[in-house]
Formats: C-alpha cells, sequence, structure tokens
C-alpha cells in the first residue's frame, strides 16, 4: 500500500491556503498605505521645521526650496519661495496638500508658509496626510475635524519686533 496525501486533503489544504491569503492580501496594502502616510506626514513636518529654521537663521525665505529643506517629497524642489504666488504640492502633483509663501504685508516679502488640504484631489493616502498632519502641526481641518473636508494652517515666521 502506497502512501500519501489523498484528493480530498489536497484540496482543503488549498482552500485553507486561499482563504489566508484573502485575509492577509488586503492587511498588507493597508499597512503599505500606513507606512506611507506615517512617511509622508513626517516629510511634511521636517519641512516646515526646515523651512522656519532657515527663515530664523537667514532672516528671510529662500528663492530656491531645495536651499530649505532636503526633503524631496515636493513637486518643485526649486520653486521660488519668496514669491507669495508659488504653490509647491506635496505629497504628488494631484494637488492634495499645497505648500504657499505667505506674507503679512501686502506686496512685502514672504515671510511665512500656508499649508493648503484640498478635499477635491486628494486620494486615500493623501486625506491620511492631512489627518495625521492635523495632529501633528495643527493643520485645520473644518467639520470638526474631519479629513475629508478643506482646510489649512498659516506660519508665520518674522513678528513686528524682528530686525534683521
Amino acid at each position: 500500500m502506497k502512501k500519501g496525501f489523498t484528493m480530498i486533503e489536497l484540496i482543503f489544504v488549498i482552500v485553507i491556503l486561499g482563504i489566508l491569503a484573502a485575509v492577509a492580501i488586503p492587511r498588507l496594502t493597508a499597512t503599505r498605505d500606513d507606512a506611507t502616510i506615517a512617511r509622508s506626514a513626517t516629510d511634511l513636518a521636517t519641512a516646515v521645521h526646515d523651512i522656519a529654521s532657515y527663515y530664523t537663521a537667514k532672516g528671510t525665505l529662500s528663492t530656491k526650496l531645495s536651499d530649505m529643506t532636503n526633503v524631496t517629497t515636493f513637486d518643485n524642489v526649486g520653486a521660488d519661495m519668496n514669491a507669495t504666488t508659488t504653490q509647491v504640492k506635496f505629497p504628488d502633483a494631484s494637488g492634495c496638500i499645497t505648500i504657499q509663501p505667505t506674507a503679512t504685508v501686502t506686496g512685502g516679502a514672504a515671510n511665512g508658509i500656508q499649508l493648503i488640504y484640498a478635499k477635491a484631489n486628494a486620494t486615500i493616502v493623501c486625506k491620511g496626510v492631512a489627518a495625521a498632519s492635523s495632529k501633528l502641526m495643527g493643520l485645520t481641518l473644518t467639520s470638526a475635524g474631519v479629513a475629508d473636508t478643506d482646510g489649512n494652517k498659516t506660519y508665520s515666521f518674522g513678528g513686528s519686533g524682528v530686525t534683521w
């Protein structure tokens, strides 16, 4: 008599492996999105901190974003951050989160930045970054903090008592 597995035993093993794969694959995808959200939220917080540090050290924003931060997630790292019309998209060019230089005096030099979250262009990862950023950096999301709505946060680096 030969020893081996019957056809029924093999079918049961294949069915069990299929069930395990059906449960594990969606969890793996969600873990990857969570990791991307965490990395992107940290990159955004780092970039804002780097820009603030640069302004504090130099008294002005740079004409190139890449001079102020090593975060390369932006769509245009060579953007002129002294022009208040400049908009740099993060974390992708879809425009979910935009960084724009601001000035406290109309027509004055840029002395701050504004983070703008636009729901219309948001992917699932971008919505997660906005939600994480609302906790990390105070990015205001309207409608009681729901990440599906538009919002923004302005950081002003220069004050009236600062002289250079």
